[in-house]
């Protein structure tokens, strides 16, 4: 499904065919463009495919294609492989002789006399060939003689041996073909990072360089390079030189060099990696930058002795001013399948390096009138742009390449991504989708076109990926416990936890009371699975005298027990016990343990004591919900229930077996939620996007473990409800509700995923939304019959109004640790305080607003830290930096050194929770800010950088998909 772009007719010639014929050794990727021209001119052309091309592979038929490089319209007059038509050994007695035999056969067949011979590729071997050819041939060499005898000015090595002689300057580098003193004393002398590479381009592909961030990752790099090699290599070291790129194309005809374009690479950090290639920029002739890299580049050619063809220099200038320096110089045309051609030509007028390399070749007069530089100002404006994917995935469509080629300045597309491609984060040249060209003789017009198109990047809009199953948890504690690898299991790893010692307004305030009238220590309360939030409702009893025994549900997991927030510290009960078979030794159970303490109330203190909390409390008398609605918690039943209370409802279909839900799954419009009845937050939560992946997740519920244990029996499958998430906390007493504090989850997307938190935003409760949500939270309530207790809904504002997603018979989650937050934007309580005073206070209770304070009593919000890019952690200092903040209260993370990281796409990826709050708005606002700016900047965290992989952007090959036919060039 590769997308070409290919002509529908052979190249016609426009001057009448010649009885000439031009030898070209592995014409690829701009050597391909170069052999079209020849054609284009009535000129043959004879390919012969060294042994690396040759062969009957898909791959390397492929490679030998012209329409690969853009070029379908092509036709040679003969191709001959190596292996099956030629046969060469280099270094054999007779050299070239068996060769040159069937090159002349070739041309005398035809009547045609051979005036060119050239490499098409910058493979040592295919060069040594091309030379050797053209000697005996009698054609126009491409090097003069080499300063000394076999000193091969291909080899990177000779080529800063040679710049170093000359005066000309140089890298620093050491070259070797076995880790000696010499290579060692190098390794250890200079500043890293270094360069590691191949001597000669034969040895290795442009994969094989690599930049080396320790000593230890060089010598590595060097030994495999070493050891991988089919016979005796030499391996560079270099210094690795910072400053800007330049590429500087000549072509040059009896030693005289003119140069065809000068270009520099804008590179950027993106998706975590600091020099990110975005753009190929034309440098015009009189700029500083071309001004001293043309004159540099001449002399490396002179000392070089190159005399004939085109040549492509890779130099930087460095930041220190002393000029430019020459990383390479590569005997060839500019790579990448000379996709910037048609940029140059509508700069220079109508010429680049593909023209100027024919004309050099065969057609020496209009070579001698070619401008010795290109013009400037030039003739247009434009620039080879890299596209840049921040999101990956398998692409089933590329909407954004249409919109990219309706641009006004569109000239060109190259891309090796087509339907069913994998596009990754682009962090290097080899992950980047393409190029593309644009052109226009209006610079505003041309700039406008670009900001487009990288607004078309940023948005994730290139492609369309295929769907995968999206999770729609919610924020727990858990979630951040061990962010980046817990998928199924609780086990929850050491946090590290980080709090404010220097915010008095923190301290208990306000309604907070802390011991109540009665002998509360001749009392007990009874809690259900105390976890999470449950937990601090037991320390708050705790602290004003009450004793408390936890009863643990049948099948409550053991590792659930241990599930404690750091500010509830180690809980002490009163007592421990485990519920019976029956209710009535169950009951016994309890009064057993109290002995002569008389149990006042009995609680649930997790979503999985819910039920047993409510039987119980029923049995014994106490203040209660009741079962009086059975299955409660179960949210089909909810749903069932809310509706029939004519109140807005999700529709839904539930069932233990496939059979029950398959006939909703094909009428329900998709995404789709798909989830367990009966669960903790986001335990199981699935958005699926089509009947299969609905299907799949459905049966994959049947299998796994719940996040409380046991396992499910009843999933269901709900319509996906679009709006903004809101969270609403209240606590009642004898039916009569009051609401604690209404959130709003900040969800946006972020790394091309559509449902990334970034944060839990109090709802001022006079607002319009407020207003709405707080009488539908109640209703809900009343309808379930819920009079009791603190309470937890999770509700989505749609365009028809709310609709309840969930109803928690509960505290809020997450550990508690909004507690605090809460307690500032109200004055002193928190749903925490009011559960308590909701069973065992009804004075404290009666003077509990019913709604929170408005405005605020403080500014606050919890932050939910994402993600942009992954590494394993080396140091943290972003930490350090957000407990700084003025407005900083706490922070919850489970990554620490030594952890993985990667790119927040769901809760599962996500970083921690961090709490803050301040009197002022506007330093809230600033230290917010200060939070995201550091998240996108990738300042969260240092990553172990390992060697990065280096190519160079002229050696990637591209296929055309799409270029602009009209004439405004």
């Amino acid at each position: 499904h590769k997308m070409h772009y290919v002509t529908s007719e052979p190249v016609q010639a426009t001057l009448p065919p010649h009885k000439t014929i031009i030898v070209l050794i592995d014409p690829i990727s701009t050597s391909c463009r170069i052999a079209q021209e020849i054609s284009k001119r009535g000129h043959h052309v004879l390919a012969l495919w060294t042994s690396k091309y040759a062969g009957d592979s898909s791959d390397k038929r492929d490679k030998r294609s012209p329409a690969k490089y853009g070029c379908g319209g092509l036709r040679y007059k003969l191709e001959l492989e190596e292996g099956r038509d030629w046969n060469w050994e280099d270094d054999a007695e007779g050299g070239v002789e068996g060769v040159l035999t069937i090159v002349n056969g070739v041309a005398a067949t035809f009547g045609l006399k051979i005036v060119g011979c050239i490499a098409g590729s910058g493979w040592s071997r295919a060069n040594t060939l091309a030379d050797a050819l053209a000697e005996k041939l009698g054609l126009p060499p491409r090097l003069a003689a080499a300063p000394e005898k076999n000193r091969d000015v291909r080899n990177k090595n000779t080529q800063q041996e040679l710049l170093k002689e000359s005066g000309l300057r140089c890298i620093r580098q050491v070259c070797g073909s076995e880790l000696d003193g010499t290579v060692t004393e190098f390794l250890e002398a200079e500043t890293y990072p270094v360069v590691v590479k191949p001597a000669s381009k034969s040895d290795g592909k442009g994969a094989s360089i690599k930049l080396c961030r320790t000593k230890k990752e060089a010598v590595d790099h060097f030994t495999h390079l070493i050891e991988s090699a089919p016979g005796k290599i030499e391996v560079i070291c270099q210094e690795y030189l910072r400053g800007t790129e330049i590429i500087v194309d000549n072509v040059s005809y009896n030693s005289t060099h003119k140069t065809c374009m000068v270009f520099k690479y804008d590179k950027r950090p993106a998706n975590g990696e600091r020099n990110v290639y975005f753009a190929m920029i034309p440098v015009e002739s009189d700029s500083p930058e071309a001004s001293v890299a043309i004159p540099y580049v001449r002399n490396v050619l002179d000392v070089f002795g190159v005399v004939n063809g085109p040549t492509h220099a890779e130099c930087i200038l460095t930041e220190d001013g002393q000029g430019p320096v020459l990383v390479e110089l590569s005997i060839r045309p500019h790579g990448g399948d000379g996709s910037w051609s048609a940029l140059s030509r509508a700069l220079t007028g109508g010429y680049s390096q593909i023209e100027a390399s024919v004309d050099a070749m065969l057609d020496p007069m209009a070579f001698e009138q070619m401008p010795n530089a290109p013009p400037s100002p030039f003739l247009a404006y434009g620039l080879q742009v890299h596209l840049i994917s921040y999101s990956a995935g398998e692409v089933i469509a590329a909407p954004g390449f249409e919109v990219i080629k309706r641009l006004p300045s569109f000239a060109s597309l190259s891309s090796s991504v087509g339907i069913g491609s994998n596009v990754e984060y682009t962090v290097d040249l080899l992950t980047s989708p393409g190029v593309c060209l644009l052109l226009n003789k209006d610079q505003p017009k041309l700039n406008k076109d670009l900001e487009y198109l990288r607004y078309t990047e940023e948005i994730n809009a290139l492609f369309v990926y295929k769907t995968r199953v999206e999770s729609l948890a919610r924020p727990t504690a858990a979630t951040f416990g061990n962010a980046h690898q817990r998928i199924k299991s609780m086990e929850k790893p050491s946090l590290l936890r980080i709090f404010s010692n220097d915010r008095p307004e923190l301290a208990r305030q306000g309604l907070m009371k802390k011991m109540t009238t009665v002998d509360a220590s001749k009392e007990v309360v009874v809690v259900t699975d105390p976890y999470s939030t449950g937990c601090l409702i037991v320390n708050e009893m705790i602290s004003r005298g009450y004793n408390v025994i936890a009863l643990w549900t049948l099948g409550f997991s053991e590792e659930m027990k241990t599930h404690t927030p750091t500010a509830a510290g180690k809980m002490k009960y009163y007592a421990e016990i485990t519920e019976c078979e029956s209710l009535a030794d169950t009951v016994q159970t309890i009064y057993k343990a109290a002995g002569n303490l008389r149990v006042v109330a009995c609680l649930a203190g997790g979503e999985a004591g819910v039920d047993c909390a409510d039987i119980v409390s029923e049995r014994m008398s106490l203040r209660t919900n009741g079962t009086g609605i059975p299955n409660r918690r179960d949210k089909k039943v909810q749903q069932e229930i809310i509706r029939d209370a004519g109140m807005r409802s999700v529709r839904q279909a539930a069932g233990k077996k496939f059979e029950d839900v398959e006939a909703f799954l094909k009428s329900e419009q998709y995404p789709v939620v798909v989830k367990p009845t009966d669960s903790a937050g986001s335990d199981g939560v699935k958005l699926c996007h089509n009947f299969e992946e609905a299907k799949e997740h459905f049966n994959y519920l049947f299998e796994v473990e719940a996040v409380n244990g046991g396992f499910n029996t009843e999933v269901l499958c709900q319509e996906f409800l679009r709006g903004k998430e809101y969270v609403i906390d209240q606590v009642s007493r004898d039916g009569i509700h009051k609401t604690m504090m209404v959130w709003v989850y900040d969800k946006r997307h972020a790394n091309n995923s559509a449902f990334v938190y970034f944060g839990m935003v109090p709802v001022d409760p006079s607002s319009m939304e407020a207003r709405i949500l707080i009488p539908y939270a109640r209703g809900v309530l009343d309808a379930l019959g819920v009079k009791n207790g603190p309470s937890h809904a999770e509700v989505i504002l749609t365009s028809s109004g709310p609709c309840l997603v969930e109803m928690n018979v509960r505290a809020h989650g997450g550990d508690g640790n909004w507690r605090s937050l809460a307690r500032g934007l109200t004055g002193g309580y928190s749903q925490v305080e009011v559960t308590v005073d909701s069973y065992l206070d009804k004075k404290q209770f009666s003077i509990i607003p019913n709604l929170p304070p408005t405005p605020f009593k403080s500014s606050g919000q919890e932050i939910i830290l994402v993600s942009f890019s992954r590494g394993k952690v080396i140091a943290t200092p972003g930490y350090d930096i957000i407990r700084k903040l003025p407005s900083f209260v706490y922070m919850e993370t489970g990554i620490k050194i030594g952890s993985f990281v990667e790119r927040t796409v769901d809760l599962l990826t996500g970083i921690g929770s961090v709490i803050l709050m301040h009197s002022d708005k506007d330093i809230l606002e600033s230290d917010i800010a200060k939070i995201r700016e550091i998240e996108v900047k990738n300042e969260l965290f240092e990553y172990e950088r390992p060697g990065a992989m280096i190519r160079a952007a002229s050696d990637l090959n591209l296929m055309e998909v799409a270029v602009n036919t009209g004439d405004g060039f």
